[in-house]
């Protein structure tokens, strides 16, 4: 039977508007179950403590458990490429952090391309390192740094949590910007590094704020400075590096990625969900006790952020000359 023109075109349209219509349907569904939140670190550190805290409060919003999968290794890449891999339905969520930026020109062969792989969907927070030395060197100030390591080249020991990391990459956009040299030892995370530095076994420290807090109010370390752009509400008596480096400025940071062709619809969910979380006064005093500042804003906004760290750490990988661990 030959149907009228009129409603062949009518049926027509109605099935090729199907697809979109179902997409829609079930992303205002998503999610329906629960959510991994894939993070590339051991327990215990900040980021294990950020995407707990980020999947408790989420999870409020999102109405399903946002579950944490702990993947380290490989300075993050085994997380990340297990999220590349991952289907692209919104189920399998990325903590996306300095790190990522930083191995895309640290590592010469990934099985993955992070800036076309892994789509920025929303900010979390930033934090400031703080530059620490050990209370026996007579070095109380940023100028004094300077001036002590261009007197005595190659003789201040600078610990990181190992090569290619936010602590290491600090120290060396500040010798980069200095010309100051000072020799770098990594050590296999920032624990044991900070142990060695309050024995006096290396000299110089550029320590997340979390870790190192507690430990400069009780004199076991002395805190020089911050290297954020603005004073730390958690060391609020030491200035900042840039106060005495101008344009000087490196932070850790914590973000949600997804793999690429995820549903924007699924994106702009999540994205909702995380700045609602960090709008909530509870969520913010929490991170305010962990010295970070938030990152609220639009999936744009993030992208921007990612772009702009995965360019300035590509310069400072190349002067350093730093090869993976």
């Amino acid at each position: 039977m030959k149907l009228p023109r009129r409603q062949f075109l009518h049926l027509a349209a109605g099935a090729a508007a199907l697809p979109s219509v179902s997409r829609f349907a079930w992303a205002q569904a998503y999610p329906s179950r629960p959510v991994r939140l894939v993070i590339g670190y051991p327990p215990g550190g900040s980021a294990d403590i950020t995407a707990r805290l980020t999947g408790q409060w989420l999870s409020e919003r999102l109405g399903q458990p946002v579950v944490i999968e702990s993947r380290p290794g490989a300075a993050t890449n085994l997380a990340t490429e297990a999220v590349v891999r991952a289907p692209p339905d919104g189920y399998t969520l990325l903590l996306v952090a300095p790190a990522n930026a930083i191995n895309a020109t640290l590592y010469d062969k990934l099985n993955f391309n992070f800036l076309r792989d892994i789509v920025p969907v929303s900010g979390i927070i930033r934090f400031p390192n703080v530059v620490v030395v050990n209370p026996s060197l007579p070095i109380k100030t940023i100028p004094e740094l300077i001036a002590y390591a261009k007197a005595n080249p190659g003789t201040l020991n600078m610990a990181s949590s190992g090569n290619g990391s936010t602590i290491h990459m600090s120290g060396e956009l500040f010798k980069m910007l200095t010309g100051i040299n000072m020799v770098h030892v990594p050590y296999r995370g920032g624990a044991p590094a900070l142990t060695d530095l309050i024995a006096g076994q290396v000299h110089v420290m550029f320590d997340n704020v979390p870790t190192s807090a507690e430990h400069i109010k009780a004199g076991k370390l002395r805190g020089l400075a911050v290297t954020s752009t603005a004073r730390s509400e958690v060391l609020p008596d030491l200035p900042t590096v840039a106060d005495f480096l101008p344009g000087y400025e490196a932070s850790a940071w914590y973000g949600l990625g997804v793999p690429k062709n995820t549903p924007d619809e699924v994106i702009d969910k999540v994205n909702k969900g995380m700045n609602a979380v960090l709008a909530d006064p509870k969520s913010q005093a929490r991170f305010a006790e962990l010295g970070a500042s938030l990152l609220p804003g639009s999936r744009a906004d993030f992208s921007r952020l990612v772009a702009d760290e995965t360019e300035k750490w590509s310069k400072v990988v190349k002067f350093s000359g730093a090869k993976p661990d």
